[in-house]
């Protein structure tokens, strides 16, 4: 198969998972406001497998939050949040306990100014910081380190 064309589809089946996934928190509400649960975040140590997904990693971002009826500096800074935590993760890929880290700094500094100025949350900064870190280590960090290990036991097959 053609390289380039395998570096899309593993993009757009990356973008396509993080929107299912976004959805299916957002149905639970459980992906907006002070404390957020994003499983799709989880999805974020993939660039270590692969730099095809930090682009879907990035568009599935915003389509989640265009889909999920977002407020557009979420859709914006929420989605860059994501890609310099792809970003990051795939400049990690070697540090395995690394590679979830940016994710989880990215979204705890980006996010509570969202929260804040975008959705006139009630509450501080630092308190949103704290809130958003937890919520993205409890995504990216644990539910991302489960994918992470689960993976590695295939890598041979799924990413050659």
């Amino acid at each position: 198969m053609n390289r380039n064309l395998r570096f899309l589809c593993r993009g757009a089946l990356v973008a396509a998972l993080y929107v299912v996934l976004t959805w299916l928190c957002a149905l639970a509400g459980l992906d907006k406001g002070v404390i957020q649960l994003r499983l799709s975040e989880a999805l974020c140590v993939l660039p270590a497998f692969t730099g095809a997904t930090v682009p879907g990693l990035f568009v599935g971002c915003l389509l989640a939050n265009l889909l999920t009826g977002s407020a557009l500096p979420d859709v914006v800074f929420g989605s860059l949040a994501t890609l310099i935590g792809a970003l990051g993760a795939y400049l990690l890929r070697r540090r395995k306990w690394l590679v979830p880290l940016p994710t989880v700094l990215a979204n705890a500094l980006i996010i509570p100014f969202v929260l804040r100025f975008a959705y006139g949350a009630e509450g501080t900064i630092p308190y949103f910081m704290l809130t958003v870190g937890a919520g993205e280590v409890i995504s990216a960090y644990i539910c991302g380190m489960l994918l992470y290990a689960a993976l590695s036991r295939q890598k041979a097959q799924l990413f050659k």
